[in-house]
Parts: structure tokens; sequence; C-alpha cells
């Protein structure tokens, strides 16, 4: 698998796997266990380069390629979901997309600050009575005079209660997709407020938090990109965020299958190790072949992206694969530990809440199956 990675893309990894050992998976039982992964992660996460990858060095990017960005994204996957999601949300879902769709002022303003860790954006999409059908959000925008007032709520929304910066999607016209428009919002604003979701299944230690906006006032260069174009980029961004997802969920069956190699290898049982047993081989077998076959499923969307061609079915049949096998390897897994597997001891109880939510947000597999088939037979399944 390493055969098409040039020397920069073998060092990222390289420093991706050892910051998370030496910063991630010492501490990863213990946020979970208390809900909050330790804030000052923030700030080394961006002392790394990994809030700036992709992202143009005048804008205080760190560069590299999108290979690099999915390698660094795995082995957060492997060690701890919850710090991936800060880097796919922050980097990929809000930095991406004003690197993409905003006006010099606005990367000037705020891509600095997301790429170095000093701040961190959050993806507001996602509402109380809107999830899938993202085209019919319900907060609004209203025009008064150079500025926009927005009234709504959001729901889920990853780093909601530390973010500096909300990408808010909201309603500026009439129904459906083109009434839609983006705004960055500065989590300061008066009337802007975030409250934090606790006794989550998985993804604990994320901050997570229901966002509630109230006569939130921003000027109208606030905007990103044109009115009524909000949908346009919100769907191009969570095409981004498929791969980055898909990634993580790559890097969940790698700790799951390297998780199980190593206690089958140490496990005796009937006076031999368990990984002597046909069917404990059988399920890291699966765990291997998932592992290999989620990884060029998403090396393909990185490639496409690079030769700029369209990436979003891509994007869709990655996130669909790979979060369904993160669910599987960690099903596996918790078999090949047994008992042990059902307690926090050991990463593999954690690996499994975790992976459930991936078949979920950024589009759940129902609808990628739909995107999928689609781009297959060229007829819309929505309505």
């Amino acid at each position: 698998m390493d055969l098409r990675l040039t020397e920069d893309q073998q060092q990222f990894r390289g420093l991706a796997r050892d910051f998370v050992d030496r910063e991630v998976v010492p501490f990863r039982r213990e946020w979970d266990r208390v809900e909050a992964v330790d804030r000052s992660l923030v700030a080394k996460l961006g002392s790394a380069g990994f809030l700036g990858l992709t992202i143009g060095e005048e804008y205080g990017g760190s560069g590299g390629d999108h290979l690099s960005y999915a390698l660094v994204t795995e082995e957060l996957g492997r060690a701890d979901s919850a710090v991936r999601g800060i880097v796919s949300v922050s980097l990929g879902l809000v930095g991406k997309t004003i690197a993409a769709c905003g006006s010099e002022e606005q990367r000037r303003r705020w891509l600095p600050g997301i790429t170095s860790g000093a701040s961190l954006g959050c993806f507001a999409l996602t509402e109380p009575d809107i999830g899938s059908d993202a085209a019919n959000l319900q907060t609004r925008a209203v025009r008064d005079g150079d500025d926009y007032v927005l009234t709504g709520s959001k729901m889920f929304i990853t780093n909601g209660v530390w973010a500096d910066l909300a990408l808010v999607f909201a309603r500026t016209g009439g129904g459906g997709p083109k009434g839609v428009s983006a705004f960055l919002v500065p989590t300061g604003s008066p009337g802007f407020e975030a409250a934090e979701i606790k006794g989550k299944l998985g993804l604990r230690g994320q901050a997570t938090a229901q966002l509630y906006l109230s006569d939130v006032r921003v000027p109208a260069d606030a905007r990103l990109g044109a009115e009524g174009g909000g949908f346009g980029i919100a769907m191009g961004a969570l095409d981004r965020g498929r791969m980055s997802v898909a990634a993580g969920c790559v890097g969940i069956v790698q700790g799951c299958l390297d998780a199980s190699v190593t206690y089958a290898q140490e496990r005796r049982q009937f006076g031999r190790p368990i990984a002597s047993f046909q069917l404990v081989q059988e399920m890291i077998a699966e765990m291997a072949v998932d592992a290999d076959a989620g990884r060029l499923l998403v090396w393909q969307v990185v490639d496409l992206i690079e030769r700029g061609e369209p990436f979003g079915t891509a994007a869709s049949k990655a996130k669909y694969f790979a979060s369904e096998a993160a669910v599987r390897a960690a099903n596996n897994a918790i078999q090949v530990f047994g008992g042990y597997g059902y307690i926090d001891e050991y990463p593999v109880a954690k690996f499994l809440r975790d992976a459930r939510v991936m078949t979920l947000y950024e589009g759940t597999s129902q609808i990628q199956k739909l995107l999928i088939g689609r781009a297959a037979t060229g007829i819309s399944a929505f309505l």
C-alpha cells in the first residue's frame, strides 16, 4: 500500500502516527469517561500542521496534498475519532470551504486562525427537525439594510461549544435549495448561544452542541458566496467531508485490526494462542480486507480531487463502504476480545461506539446508496 506514497506523504503519516501515539492514545479512555477531550490538544494539532493541510501558506496553512490529509485523518481515526472530528470539521468542512468559496478578505480574516488552531470552526447545517432533508432548512436570515439577521437553531454540531466561527446555513428566500444561503458567524455575536450535548453513545469526548440564534446580526459581507448559493456550498463541503470521514473510518478498521492481532497472539485458550483458531483468523481476515478496500476507495477520491475531476459519487462510495466496514470491524474485534472487549480497559468497545455514528452523519448510509444509485441509473429516487 505504500508504493504510491511520496517521501513527503510518508513523512506526514509518520508524523501523525507519532503524534497520536504520544498525545492521544494514552488519554483517550479518560477523555471518553469524562466526555471531554483536553482543549489544549487543539493548539497541538495546529502546531503539528494538521489543521492547515491543503491550505496555502499565504493563509497560514501547511500546504500538502489531499492524500497527505487523508493519511493524517486515518491516523487520527485509528487513535480517537473524537479528535479526528475536530480536524475534519474545523479544517475539512469550514476551512476548506472558506478557501474554496470565500472572498479574499474572508480567507485572510479566518483561515490563519483555523490553520494554527488559535480558533475553531463548526459547520451549522443540521437542525432539530431537519437532517437528511437539508434543502428545507428552517433557520432564517432576513436582510436588514447592510446586515442579515439570523434566527433559528442547529443540532448535533461538532465543535459547537468550542468554535469561534460558525458556518451557518439559513433560508434567505423561498422554499427548496435555491432559498438557502451560507454565512460566517462569529460565535461571540449577541444572540448566539451554544449548549453542549452530553450522554452520547460514541464520540463522547467531542464537543457536540445545539446552537441557538436569536436575532443574530451579521454584516452582508459575512455571507459566503452568492445569496441562494448556500445549498450548493453545503453539498460541496459534504462531498469533501465524506472523504475525511471515510479515511477516519479506515483508521477505525485498522485500529480494530491492530488491537485484535496483538490480543489474539497473546491470549491463550485450550493451551494455545487464540490466533491459531480458524474462526478467529476469519474475523481478522475480514478486518484486513476491509481496511485495504476502504483505503483504496479513499485514495480513489483523492486521485479525482487532485486531477480536478468530479468526485462526489466516489466520496459517497468511500463513505458508505468505510463507515459500514468500521462497524463490522468493531463488532468482530469485540468478538475476538470476548468479555474483555466489553469493558474500556481495551479500545475496541470505544471503536464500536464511535463507529456507529459514522453511518449517520454527513449523510446516512441510506442517503449514500441513493446518491450512488442515482449516479448509476441516471434516475433520482429523491422526491
